[in-house]
């Protein structure tokens, strides 16, 4: 029985771990098979506040995990596959594992970018000019000709702000139509820095040693292919998140991000909580996930708090 089971990594499980083993806790970490999360797939971190030189993704997720085994959090690798919210204590079932009991749960277990389906060049080359965030990556592209594939708000969002450092961008989709919405659609076309490749189906990623070079496309309509040269390529297909394994037991959207209650990190099932990008469709930040980090394991530690108050008020009055 633990008092507290936190489900993911990433900056927001583990500032709330970081936050309830400091409280004495001694919260219970389930890494899953990418420990630390997205950041664990990037290069230099330069935003996250406190590094004036910038940290790699993967060595600042390791700092924050020992800060949190310092002050006395556990930590096990598995996979969630199910969990029971149904009546307390809950049950997390982790393959390897067995069942698990816990008086409350924080879920961070974050959102996963869509990429393009696993075409030649892709995966191995994030961080290496293939990213899936030009908030956290534009800056690096100050001057350069990077592509944007996808043809949703998002897309048209991403292209809109990274003309700010690039020197030209250019959308890349494979129909010939655009599924974002009017208004972003005409702020993209009206910016002099956003060039247009439609009916263009991305098929590989080319890349030397120094990183990305190039995206091959196939021409949807006439089966020609062709290599759009680029220093950069931003995946802009949207985030699934990651919250099948709850199997529709807590309250989400219908995208699948869970709701909160507004100003906390509460879910509509007391004692259990949700921070970081699972909760989050607007911002996906490291520094914003780790702020709900911070308030999931407040909100969590006060929650165990009054409960305890409460058990303690009713034994007092029944010994009376």
């Amino acid at each position: 029985m633990y008092k507290s089971i936190i489900i993911g990594t990433g900056p927001a499980g583990l500032t709330a771990a970081i936050y309830l083993a400091r409280a004495n806790l001694n919260p219970l970490v389930i890494e899953g098979p990418q420990p630390g999360g997205q950041l664990t797939l990037t290069t230099e971190v330069e935003n996250f506040p406190g590094f004036v030189d910038g940290i790699m993704g993967p060595e600042l997720m390791d700092n924050m995990r020992k800060q949190a085994i310092r002050f006395g959090a556990e930590f096990m690798n598995g996979w969630v596959h199910e969990v029971d919210f149904s009546s307390r204590p809950f049950q997390v079932s982790v393959e390897g594992l067995g069942q698990l009991q816990a008086e409350t749960i924080i879920l961070s277990t974050g959102a996963s970018a869509n990429l393009l389906g696993g075409i030649p060049g892709e995966k191995e080359n994030i961080g290496r000019g293939v990213s899936t965030c030009a908030t956290c990556d534009g800056f690096f592209f100050r001057n350069k000709e990077v592509l944007v594939v996808g043809g949703g708000d998002s897309a048209m969002e991403e292209a809109n702000f990274l003309t700010k450092f690039a020197s030209k961008v250019t959308i890349v989709h494979r129909r010939d139509e655009l599924r974002a919405s009017k208004i972003m659609q005409e702020r993209a076309r009206q910016n002099p820095k956003i060039s247009w490749a439609l009916s263009k189906e991305s098929t590989e990623i080319i890349a030397d040693d120094r990183g990305v070079t190039g995206l091959r496309v196939k021409d949807i309509k006439t089966g020609n292919e062709d290599i759009i040269e680029t220093n950069g390529i931003f995946i802009a297909t949207g985030h699934t998140p990651n919250t099948a394994f709850l199997k529709g037991q807590i309250d989400t959207d219908p995208v699948g991000y869970i709701r909160v209650k507004p100003g906390t990190t509460e879910t509509n099932i007391p004692g259990v909580f949700a921070c970081g990008d699972v909760q989050d469709p607007k911002y996906r930040q490291a520094i914003t996930a780790a702020g709900t980090g911070c308030m999931a394991a407040l909100d969590c530690e006060r929650f165990l708090e009054a409960e305890s108050a409460y058990i303690k008020t009713v034994t007092d009055l029944a010994e009376v």
